[in-house]
């Protein structure tokens, strides 16, 4: 696949003159996104129906901690606890791990249009997830929803994420190595007949259940609570920690497979292992939050624009970045209905469909 050379430049060492591209200013962006996302953490904590203040939070934290003697109102102790930190942490984790995968997939695919939905796991997430609800009835005995209650619908997410990444992934392999073009292609085919199968659950399914859907459709963090949280981290945190230990074969793809090999990389073992990873980032922010569309096309570019393709500071910066975009958007969703809440989705495409276009009409103008 073609990229623009101001996109995927193989980075150079940093010049003497300062920089957001040079090492201190990568550094610099770092602690900056670092602290804007401690920010948007005690924002997004503190707004809401019942206002408290940074103080009040910091003491109800110390207090869990017992690091502090003073003492904060029952009401608003289990606002912060039980309400509004699950879903910070919830937002901050799928935030950075759908920025991350991103970046990996521009990486792998060395273009800035690529999107970890096109290996399917979005796609496949949703339809785990829809068919659940619609179909998990029937499908399913009684004692599995006493057991398993509330992490149905999340498990059948993640296993619908990962068995479609991994059907489109067989499908991609040619003479025992994964073609990049024939996986992207592949994919945009397979999501369009797994949007046709969503449609037909939705065509089906009752009053009750369609509402349940529009969350897996538009994503939310309203689910958020701490066993939520434990019960999808550790498919979030995991690969989120070990996809930057592969920043030298992303820098080394950015020139090309032949010349990645060159230098000693396993290309078609870092391949796959790179897409294992992103589907499993993707799959379990699905499972958890629903469908949130663009966070993982628009923050890497954003990183990219500012500090350069070094996938070293890229990938942490698009964590950072995409946890204060995402803390942002739910803060806006929701405020901008109150009392009701406005899909974080909705939200998210209104910020990336002009970006994406931005981004398409650039590319139009230096192919000229």
């Amino acid at each position: 696949m073609s990229s623009t050379r101001a996109d995927y430049a193989m980075p150079r060492p940093a010049t003497a003159s300062w920089s957001l591209k040079s090492t201190q200013g990568r550094w610099l962006l770092l602690a900056g996104l670092g602290a804007a996302l401690l920010l948007f953490s005690l924002l997004a904590i503190g707004q809401g129906a019942v206002s408290i203040s940074a103080g009040e939070i910091m003491t109800v934290l110390l207090q869990k901690l017992g690091l502090s003697g003073q003492e904060v109102s029952a009401i608003r102790e289990a606002v912060v606890l039980n309400i509004r930190l699950p879903r910070v942490v919830l937002g901050v984790l799928v935030g950075g791990g759908l920025a991350v995968a991103g970046a990996a997939m521009q990486g792998l695919f060395r273009n800035p249009l690529a999107d970890p939905g096109i290996i399917g796991v979005s796609s496949g997430g949703a339809i785990g997830a829809i068919t659940m609800i619609v179909l998990g009835v029937n499908l399913l005995p009684a004692s599995w929803y006493q057991q398993l209650g509330p992490y149905l619908v999340p498990l059948a997410a993640m296993a619908g994420a990962m068995g479609m990444t991994f059907l489109i992934y067989r499908l991609a392999r040619i003479g025992g190595q994964v073609d990049l073009v024939s996986m992207l292609l592949i994919g945009i085919a397979i999501n369009a007949i797994g949007g046709a199968f969503i449609g037909f659950l939705t065509f089906i399914a009752s009053d009750d259940q369609l509402r349940s859907l529009t969350f897996w459709g538009l994503g939310s963090l309203g689910r958020a609570d701490w066993e939520l949280i434990r019960a999808g981290s550790l498919f979030i945190l995991i690969p989120l920690c070990w996809l930057p230990f592969f920043s030298r074969e992303l820098n080394a793809l950015l020139l090309g497979e032949e010349e990645a090999q060159h230098l000693g990389i396993d290309v078609g073992r870092a391949k796959t292992k790179l897409i294992v990873l992103a589907a499993s980032l993707v799959g379990a922010a699905t499972a958890l939050c629903g469908t949130i569309g663009f966070i993982a096309l628009v923050v890497p570019h954003m990183v990219r624009s500012l500090i350069g393709p070094d996938h070293r500071f890229l990938l942490p910066a698009s964590a950072l970045l995409g946890g204060v975009l995402l803390l942002f958007a739910d803060m806006v969703a929701r405020t901008v209905v109150a009392p009701a809440e406005l899909p974080i989705g909705i939200l998210t495409s209104l910020l990336g469909g002009p970006v994406f276009l931005g981004l398409l009409l650039r590319r139009q103008r230096q192919a000229r």
